[in-house]
């Protein structure tokens, strides 16, 4: 199979990346860090396609040098802690229009049976004080996510419960009980022997 990650370097990117790998897939990895993807590629025997998600031509280009695909991994997300009357729009390019670019040119991109996964955020877990714009951007990619279903488009939106990745660097430490992106590789794979539904809620 044929897939491609973005957000490859990241905590649940890698270890996809790391988990298809061992499974047999031809991978292409996207991502902003150009040297820690490029060793990531190496080491996995992968191609490496770097991109910036603000650029939606830089988005279609990945995808014109992708060529058709079995499967489409949107892992790329963002967090920043500040309250509504501080907050700013810097994390709405890695959480919602990164994956708009990545859905509007890759579904038609998708072998038939192919599929693409998004990572979403369970309301629940993210309604805090501080993540304004992480649940606002989180709750548009859900929407995104449910249309492109209702459209038919083999689209998953991916519900983990807390993930230990370095994301929570930026607003403490993972909750206890949280899973590792290992777990959530492993769920994704376990999915891929399954027929797509428009949501997958992990744990």
């Amino acid at each position: 199979m044929t897939t491609l990650i973005f957000g490859a370097t990241g905590g649940i990117g890698r270890a996809l990346a790391n988990a298809l790998a061992a499974a047999g897939h031809d991978l292409l990895l996207s991502g902003r860090r150009v040297e820690v993807l490029g060793a990531l590629a190496a080491e996995l025997s992968a191609r490496a396609l770097p991109a910036e998600l603000a650029d939606p031509a830089a988005v279609t280009a990945v995808f014109a040098e992708a060529g058709t695909l079995d499967l489409l991994i949107y892992a790329a997300g963002s967090v920043r802690v500040a309250p509504v009357l501080q907050a700013g729009d810097e994390i709405w390019t890695a959480n919602y229009f990164g994956a708009l670019w990545a859905l509007r040119s890759g579904l038609p991109r998708l072998v038939p049976g192919g599929r693409a996964y998004l990572f979403g955020a369970r309301p629940e877990l993210i309604a805090a004080r501080g993540f304004s714009q992480y649940a606002a951007s989180k709750a548009a990619l859900a929407s995104l996510a449910k249309v492109a279903a209702l459209e038919r488009h083999p689209v998953c939106l991916v519900l983990p419960p807390a993930v230990g990745t370095p994301l929570w660097g930026a607003v403490g430490r993972p909750p206890r009980g949280a899973l590792s992106p290992e777990q959530v590789a492993a769920a994704i794979l376990d999915d891929l022997g399954q027929e797509c539904k428009p949501e997958l809620r992990i744990g």
